[in-house]
């Protein structure tokens, strides 16, 4: 598996590495078949340390976890829980999709782009309907079936993931409701 850690105004010294290298290699080759790749990336937020990482699974799956701990160290370990936590309760699944899917996720390319916030009090009107781009980036849409979207939802954190549906090749979302369960908009299923 191929690692980039690095650090955000912090040094990162080859015994930190290592211990990130050891630690999420554990982690990752207890629970999933052939990672990829792992960015991780330390920062400090005030009086504490934050640890983001992010592994890519050879079947196009993704799983993010971020701490927050006094200690740098600390972070790590608690970052690393979480990425146990949700590949162990991923894992059968994980498993699963490995032996159903011979090839990767299909990817195809999409804009994406970031809107500017409404700018003053709520109670102003706005200039216009037209809103203001502030950046324009290239993303991608997974080929997923519906279980296995719900399942990338997961791994990464996102509270939304867009991907195109396997069943019928249409654009669907999942989203995590307020009341703690699974959205599904599937533009497809209306006739």
């Amino acid at each position: 598996m191929q690692y980039q850690i690095s650090g955000k105004q912090i040094d990162i010294g080859e015994a930190l590495q290592s211990q990130v290298k050891t630690e999420l290699g554990s982690i990752v080759d207890k629970y999933a078949e052939r990672p990829t790749d792992a960015q991780v990336v330390f920062s400090r937020n005030a009086h504490e340390y934050v640890c983001e990482a992010t592994v890519h699974l050879s079947t196009g799956l993704t799983v993010t976890a971020k701490a927050h701990a006094t200690e740098i160290y600390a972070a790590l370990d608690g970052c690393g829980d979480k990425l146990e936590k949700q590949l162990r309760r991923y894992k059968r699944r994980l498993k699963d999709h490995h032996r159903e899917r011979t090839q990767p996720v299909e990817l195809s390319g999409a804009s994406s782009y970031i809107l500017a916030g409404s700018e003053g009090s709520e109670d102003s009107e706005p200039d216009s309907l037209q809103p203001i781009i502030i950046a324009e980036m290239e993303t991608k849409i997974a080929s997923l079936s519906v279980g296995e979207a719900v399942m990338q939802m997961e791994l990464s954190g996102n509270p939304v993931l867009v991907f195109r549906n396997e069943g019928n090749s249409g654009v669907n979302v999942v989203y995590r409701r307020e009341d703690g369960n699974i959205g599904w908009i599937d533009p497809a299923a209306t006739t």
